[in-house]
């Protein structure tokens, strides 16, 4: 009788993959234990790739790739749409983002009638804006969602021209063929904003003359105020707004000083690029995997393997270097669980998309394939006791 019910709650805690797949024609995926990873499929520009390995008890990174309409309005514009949303201290401002970002896009894309990059700005602060407001409708009954924030990554290929934007230490790197020697070079086209980097730091002193500690050498680590090393992202309100950083948040996150004005920032590095022919693939990945390669060693593995595969290539290939640091067999990296596992990597997402010139060249009214998939490939119902994959109920914005 007992090991009856050890296994049926053994199946309701760890749900299959398939009997919570996302609905869509393009919407596959399979998982190997904590790795999900869709090798290939089509999008309006050529072909994609994604994968996903979890470390964290609960999943906190969250990624889509959208092809096809840009706008609310069938009249396009038409494009690729790619998004990776690396959270930390809870999932939910990352998976707020999934559900959201995308479609405060299209609806700016509808009232602009054009891709641009005041459309993606506003898309961004539009996600802000609604997530502090999930936090200030949560906040009597969960505080601690104030200290939940998250990168966001984002790349959207539009009538030859790709818009690059980002909040916090995600990364785009894009791979270009040198004609002249064949070689084909990493360029990475995404500004990180990380206090481990110097101009960081500057930045935020300067934007802080008044604070001697707005950034702090922690346990060898640079964080900003001593609690974070990112300067830049969604959510994390208990440092943008002096309403969320008092009691009953923790102490750890409260401040020993009154916060007179935000210290982190939601506003996105945009970059803007014509793609040429000789643009062969972009990798858009959190730094769960830059932890463990250079962007030349990534380029390398996509250049110098089939496509079929290549972000579950560039997966292992991390969790490989992070085995080796810890001078252990990838075999038995792979055997230890969510939550323990964090140890050893962070959760892992990449989303390698490749560029067809021919495709890339056309007018953004052209239509193509359609996609709309979220790495992970799951979406489970909000009672669901898989707590790696349950999105919390944060309500409509």
């Amino acid at each position: 009788m007992l090991s009856r019910l050890m296994n049926f709650l053994r199946a309701c805690w760890r749900p299959s993959a398939e009997r919570y797949i996302h609905k869509g024609s393009d919407a596959a995926g399979r998982q190997d234990g904590l790795l999900w990873y869709k090798d290939t499929g089509q999008h309006l520009n050529g072909e994609f790739s994604m994968a996903v390995v979890q470390a964290n008890s609960l999943l906190e990174d969250q990624s889509q790739i959208e092809s096809g309409s840009l706008s609310l309005l069938d009249s396009g514009p038409y494009g690729t749409f790619v998004g990776v949303y690396d959270g930390h201290g809870g999932p939910e401002t990352s998976r707020y983002i999934n559900d959201h970002l995308f479609q405060h896009l299209k609806g700016f894309t509808s009232e602009q009638q054009s891709m641009s990059v005041d459309v993606i700005r506003k898309a961004f602060q539009a996600t802000e804006d609604g997530f502090l407001s999930v936090v200030a409708k949560q906040w009597p009954m969960k505080p601690q969602l104030a200290a939940v924030g998250s990168c966001c990554l984002v790349g959207v290929i539009c009538g030859g021209t790709l818009y690059i934007a980002n909040l916090g230490d995600s990364r785009a790197v894009l791979g270009r063929l040198v004609k002249a020697t064949g070689d084909v070079v990493a360029i990475q086209l995404s500004e990180e904003h990380n206090a481990s980097q110097e101009s960081v730091r500057q930045e935020m002193r300067s934007l802080h003359p008044e604070d001697p500690h707005i950034v702090v050498l922690k346990h060898n680590v640079w964080r900003v105020k001593g609690l974070i090393q990112i300067s830049r992202s969604i959510g994390d309100v208990y440092l943008k707004k002096a309403e969320f950083n008092r009691e009953p948040l923790y102490v750890k996150f409260r401040l020993r000083e009154p916060l007179k004005r935000p210290i982190l920032s939601a506003e996105p590095s945009i970059s803007v690029l014509e793609l040429q022919p000789h643009d062969q693939f972009l990798i858009f990945a959190s730094d769960g995997l830059w932890e463990h390669l250079k962007n030349e060693e990534a380029v390398d593995i996509v250049q110098n393997h089939p496509r079929n595969g290549s972000a579950r290539r560039l997966v292992k290939a991390a969790l490989q270097e992070a085995a080796k640091k810890r001078e252990m067999r990838y075999s038995d990296l792979k055997k230890i669980d969510r939550g323990v596992r964090r140890h050893f990597h962070d959760d892992i997402t990449v989303i390698v998309v490749f560029l067809d010139s021919n495709l890339v060249s056309r007018a953004s009214s052209v239509r193509g394939p359609t996609a709309s998939i979220r790495g992970g490939g799951v979406n489970l119902p909000a009672k669901s006791l898989a707590p790696c994959a349950t999105p919390m109920d944060l309500g409509a914005t």
